[in-house]
């Protein structure tokens, strides 16, 4: 059974959903943006199926994890807010998994906090040219305001829906087609109230991941770490790239934790309890 409940931080409350036995070693799941942790629910369950206790918040300003938040947000922020969730929910050393966004928010966690982890999962990781950058920073995730013709939730299903069908999502061409086809409607469904919950307040974390210099700071990571990146993901083109950022990192590809999560989590868990 997946549980849900709120820890206070600072400014703030964190949202999260909890899974597995409450005496099992912790994992901590930081997921991806747009959206919230309900992305990760069949990796929660497949993970608690295997014993372990799993713990996965909403990063601060998506889902339901609401506070104050500056203007321009680095992703130390969001670092320093999950650190503040674990405080509140007695969680002194986890292993943590971040993908995507998530995975910046984690590896940013291990290197200000290394005694906050004891093995770290990092699940696609992005290294852009400083013009990508510059344009996806421009393009990728606008803020977005509220209209009476509903004109922002319309943008929000494309969106959505988009990111499966191109990389970058705004990019509709042949040329970068993903051409893993769209998932059932009630997923898209289920993302795009997220997002729309978080409309103001999204693109904050998306834009602090796009400018966090993974270059300059992955080399600082201590922690045991595998590098990971799944089958089919838009951010493979730089997993070996990333992977050797990382000093004595495991570089593996492993299945998609949201197409195969049973496969997944044994595969993970090859890693946390090596």
């Amino acid at each position: 059974m997946i549980r849900r409940g709120f820890v206070d931080v600072a400014g703030g409350q964190v949202h999260y959903r909890a899974a597995g036995p409450e005496d099992a070693p912790v994992v901590v799941l930081i997921h991806a943006s747009p959206g919230s942790s309900s992305g990760l629910v069949p990796l929660m369950e497949a993970l608690a199926a295997r014993g372990r206790r799993v713990i996965a918040p909403d990063t601060m300003g998506n889902g339901d994890s609401a506070g104050d938040m500056p203007d321009v947000p680095e992703i130390d922020f969001f670092a320093d807010r999950l650190a503040e969730a674990l405080d509140g929910l007695g969680i002194a050393q986890c292993d943590l998994y971040g993908t995507h966004t998530g995975g910046s928010i984690a590896a940013a966690l291990s290197i200000a906090r290394p005694a906050r982890v004891r093995r770290l999962v990092l699940d696609g990781i992005g290294l852009y040219s400083d013009e990508m950058q510059a344009e996806i920073l421009d393009r990728y995730a606008p803020a977005l305001e509220a209209d009476l013709h509903g004109g922002h939730l319309n943008w929000i299903w494309h969106f959505v829906r988009d990111t499966y069908m191109f990389w970058p999502w705004y990019a509709t061409d042949a040329v970068h087609a993903r051409k893993i086809g769209l998932p059932p409607p009630d997923v898209l469904h289920e993302k795009v109230i997220d997002v729309a919950k978080a409309y103001r307040t999204y693109h904050l974390s998306y834009r602090a991941a796009f400018r966090f210099d993974k270059r300059a700071e992955f080399p600082r990571i201590t922690r045991p770490t595998l590098a990971a990146c799944g089958e089919g993901d838009m951010l493979l083109q730089w997993h070996a790239e990333y992977a050797a950022l990382i000093p004595e990192a495991e570089a593996r590809v492993i299945p998609s934790v949201t197409a195969r999560p049973d496969e997944a989590a044994a595969a993970l868990l090859r890693f946390l309890d090596a």
